[in-house]
């Protein structure tokens, strides 16, 4: 049978890495993991006590509601007007989703048609660059660089969509940006809104490390800027900022007919979250409030480790400023291999596994991205093992 959709999918480049992991583990070695960005810490407390004292509540056994209960669109409000004085209205402009990838995922079916355009950075989230295909949508790439301009990456969006035909609409972005790290600030945010208001653009923000920042840094919801409500939608991710990852919960705020649009489409597609998980996010979001600060203290030790100890051996990088990732050019002598072999040659010989930045997008191919998931120990255990295997430095 010929399927639909999946042919056009390419390798998932990262297996490979985790097959040669696995393998080696197997084989009595240990492989500090670096790959994969699976949060290691575990989920707030209160979180857990609530999901078990719900879940013993057979009432809440029953269908819930795609849109997700009042309480906790209420509780996404009040996280907005705390976070970032952003006043929103939990009956219109908040919608829950089963996790930011099925949020977006489903965003796109109701943006974006065959004959559409998108632009979305590269390298990127796979989903950011995959979520318009599966649309039937092109969508077209645009260079977010290394990590260190976001304001040049800005002008290249609107170059793009200036130069192409026929014309975006929708711009896709993320800020901090996964993998490259990059972060923006309200000015910049606030250009493109001002740009999508006058050409009538949808801008779909994926805030995922809204709260995983460093060196004093806050990163901005674009809900922030003047203009917003007309052209902007945000999705907000429990994932990082409360290290609940496997439990799937995660927002989308923002422009009242696309929420709309999107609460219509998913009616037909689920009945929303286990209520329970619903119920324990709804206390989570109310009374952990301080959780996603140590959160993010945590990882910035973590970056501060890894960033420091690659310098030691050689390895020049750019210091992260925000995500649970670090983006690092392959070192010149290294050039010579592509990400794949790269990756590949870190894991046989310095026993580290890492991503290689192709799997990201045709930009991601001078790139390896480490991933944040170990303790320092481990970290420093990693940087032996590089500076052990990595014999040309």
């Amino acid at each position: 049978m010929e399927f639909r959709r999946i042919p056009g999918l390419p390798p998932y480049v990262f297996t490979i890495i985790d097959g040669l992991k696995i393998e080696a583990r197997r084989a009595g070695r240990d492989v500090v993991d670096l790959g994969f960005g699976n949060p290691d810490l575990p989920s707030p407390e209160i979180a857990v006590e609530k999901l078990a004292e719900a879940a013993h509540n057979t009432r809440n056994h029953r269908y819930s509601a795609s849109r997700g209960i009042p309480k906790l669109r209420e509780a996404v409000a009040g996280l907005y007007q705390r976070r970032f004085g952003v006043s929103l209205d939990p009956e219109t402009e908040i919608i829950s989703t089963i996790g930011a990838k099925e949020g977006f995922s489903h965003l796109m079916w109701v943006l974006l048609q065959p004959g559409d355009v998108a632009l979305v950075p590269t390298p990127s989230y796979p989903i950011h660059i995959w979520g318009p295909y599966f649309a039937g949508a092109d969508a077209r790439q645009v260079p977010i660089g290394d990590g260190t301009d976001a304001a040049g990456y800005i002008d290249r969006i609107i170059e793009a969509w200036e130069l192409g035909w026929p014309k975006p609409r929708v711009v896709v972005l993320s800020f901090p940006h996964n993998p490259t790290t990059t972060v923006a600030t309200k000015e910049d945010l606030q250009r493109l809104v001002d740009w999508a208001r006058d050409k009538d653009v949808v801008l779909v923000h994926d805030l995922a490390y809204a709260d995983m920042t460093f060196d004093g840094f806050r990163p901005p919801s674009i809900m922030e800027c003047d203009g917003a409500r007309e052209v902007a939608v945000e999705l907000y991710s429990m994932t990082k900022s409360f290290s609940m990852a496997g439990w799937r919960v995660a927002f989308l705020v923002g422009r009242r007919d696309v929420v709309g649009a999107l609460a219509k489409l998913k009616s037909y597609l689920d009945y929303g979250t286990f209520q329970p998980i619903q119920i324990a996010a709804t206390v989570t979001l109310n009374e952990a409030t301080e959780y996603p600060q140590e959160v993010s203290g945590v990882y910035e030790s973590r970056r501060d480790a890894l960033h420091d100890g690659l310098q030691r051996i050689g390895w020049d990088i750019h210091k992260p400023g925000g995500t649970m990732f670090a983006w690092a050019r392959i070192p010149e002598p290294y050039r010579d291999m592509g990400s794949i072999e790269f990756a590949t040659h870190i894991v046989s010989e310095c026993d580290v596994a890492v991503s290689p930045g192709v799997g990201f997008g045709p930009g991601g191919d001078e790139f390896v991205r480490f991933a944040l998931i170990e303790n320092e120990h481990r970290i420093a255990q990693a940087i032996r093992g590089l500076k052990r295997g990595l014999t040309r430095l």
